[in-house]
């Protein structure tokens, strides 16, 4: 058995959610937020057996796609904290950061 962690920018979580239906595959959903951005993702907790993983994995790449985006970051001028200099910057975003971990036991309650 496989675990698959998938962070999902949230614009892409719709469409992933309706392909996971229809294959019958089970996820857990868990709001969370990205680190650089600061904005809202959907983390996926998939548990499926190994033969299941590529099905998962394509279904993932089919529903998250990456796209550019304008940001307007904070940048200290100088050495004063106080004065900050802003300005767009394109950044890729979207598309999923996947992890596949092995489950040594599974239990159900």
């Amino acid at each position: 058995m496989q675990m698959i962690f998938a962070v999902v920018q949230d614009k892409d979580v719709a469409r992933l959610s309706d392909r996971l239906i229809k294959a019958g595959i089970r996820a857990t959903k868990l709001a969370s937020t990205g680190g650089f951005l600061r904005a809202g993702n959907t983390t996926y907790m998939i548990g499926v057996e190994d033969s299941r993983v590529d099905e998962v994995l394509a279904h993932i790449k089919q529903s998250c796609r990456a796209r550019e985006q304008l940001v307007t970051p904070l940048t200290p001028l100088g050495n004063q904290v106080e004065s900050f200099v802003s300005y767009p910057v394109s950044v890729q975003v979207g598309g999923a950061t996947v992890f596949v971990i092995r489950v040594d036991r599974f239990e159900q309650f």
